[in-house]
């Protein structure tokens, strides 16, 4: 019998997407840390999950609109840091690099909880 291979998430740990960021995506349920929240925010982008993104956005620095390139190919992410952003914490940093097709974006992500839940509120780029 053949063995069954199971791609992993996007977000690059070994679960597939439906174990890992898909829950977070689908709902209910909330990312329960600043860096899940990032590597579910990552998959958002690659998935084209306009909504998720808008839903996990702090309401005061998020746009009112949002639109996607379809054509942007993300390839890869590497989380570079963190800092704070587990259960026991209301703000969290995430530096991260993702990679896309001809490039790459680094980036030192700010995230805070509102009710509850981690929301990304902005981000500083790195050369």
């Amino acid at each position: 019998m053949p063995a069954m291979t199971t791609r992993s998430c996007p977000c690059g740990l070994p679960p597939s997407y439906d174990a890992c960021c898909g829950r977070y995506h689908r709902g209910p349920a909330g990312a329960p840390t600043a860096e899940a929240l990032m590597r579910s925010r990552y998959c958002a982008f690659v998935k084209g999950d306009v909504a998720y993104l808008m839903r996990t956005w702090h309401p005061r620095t998020r746009p009112a609109r949002l639109d996607l390139d379809p054509s942007m190919r993300w390839t890869g992410l590497e989380i570079l840091a963190t800092r704070d952003g587990s259960a026991f914490h209301t703000r969290g940093t995430v530096e991260f690099r993702a990679s896309f097709r001809g490039g790459s974006l680094h980036e030192v992500s700010r995230f805070e909880r509102v009710e509850g839940a981690w929301v990304y509120v902005d981000g500083d780029f790195r050369d």
